[in-house]
């Protein structure tokens, strides 16, 4: 590929949009070290983010806040330190980057699901911890203390309800419309519950900013390594930003044209373009360190419906 290029459209996204360096860690962390089991030498990691201008001191506080926030372990042997996703905090991050990688494929069956919070069940601290995890997984405000979504995953919201400690607390129910009574279609709620609109301007801008990449690339398709893993990063990073803030709703809920179609499509031929020769500076990089570093394990090649088809 034309390294000149790539050289400066990398330049000129890091210097227009740089990434937060603990939230660019919590990427690289699951796009990259998760595949391989989920643990990094720390000086491995220092090396990977070099290339985004993130430096040992900024690194080093950045895994140490990620560990205060129970998201990181770390263990030492001799005067090497290693890092890694703990146990309990490995469910929510493999759901958060099933729904990255996943295709739009959700449909709606005519319902939504209901969480309902009875006044003096839950006291003033749980009610708001609850309510930031619910609207992060994408649940919108019916009404107050009501929250809801046309397709819920029932996993994801009973481990919300395990791990805040309601359960038994909430009333959680399906509903629908009711035969023979005059309503307004359920199907407007999506109106009354979100804004899609910042949402559809984050697909517009990352669309905007990876077009021309996706042109440059298809140019000529060979790319340096170290390249190809910092594009394969950035690409991540700035659609998991966006789209964790997509509340996923079915497709036949969704405004016409909705761009997070047009993103998933770019961000999937864009991957698929760079991730063979990023996995080849991502092994090179940890096996400098650690010999015995980890293959991908086999489900990392059904990302984007299919890395190898």
């Amino acid at each position: 590929m034309n390294n000149t290029a790539c050289t400066a459209w990398i330049a000129d996204f890091l210097a227009t949009d740089p990434p937060r360096s603990k939230s660019l860690v919590m990427t690289i962390f699951g796009d990259a070290i998760v595949p391989r089991g989920g643990s990094i030498w720390l000086g491995s990691l220092i090396e990977l983010l070099a290339p985004f201008g993130v430096n040992d001191r900024l690194l080093r506080t950045s895994v140490f806040r990620l560990a205060q926030e129970g998201w990181l372990s770390s263990q030492r042997d001799g005067r090497r330190s290693a890092y890694a996703i703990r146990p309990e905090a490995l469910a929510r991050f493999e759901r958060a980057y099933r729904r990255i990688y996943a295709p739009l494929v959700k449909h709606w069956d005519g319902s939504w699901t209901l969480v309902i919070g009875a006044a003096g069940n839950i006291n003033a601290s749980e009610r708001g911890a609850l309510r930031k995890e619910l609207l992060w997984a994408g649940y919108g405000l019916v009404a107050p203390g009501i929250f809801g979504h046309p397709a819920s995953n029932g996993d994801a919201l009973e481990d919300i309800l395990v791990r805040n400690e309601v359960q038994g607390k909430l009333y959680v129910c399906h509903s629908t419309e009711l035969p023979g009574v005059s309503t307004r279609p359920l199907r407007e709620m999506v109106a009354e519950c979100w804004d899609l609109s910042e949402v559809m301007a984050g697909y517009e801008k990352f669309i905007a900013s990876f077009q021309p990449l996706l042109a440059v690339l298809q140019a000529q398709p060979a790319i340096d390594a170290e390249q190809a893993f910092v594009i394969r990063s950035l690409l991540t990073h700035a659609y998991r930003r966006v789209q964790l803030h997509d509340p996923q709703l079915p497709v036949e809920l969704l405004p016409e044209p909705w761009p997070g179609t047009q993103a998933y499509t770019l961000a999937r031929a864009l991957y698929r373009r760079t991730y063979a020769a990023a996995e080849q500076h991502i092994l090179a990089t940890l096996r400098r360190e650690d010999e015995q570093a980890a293959d991908v394990e086999p489900w990392f090649f059904e990302r984007f419906g299919g890395l190898n088809t």
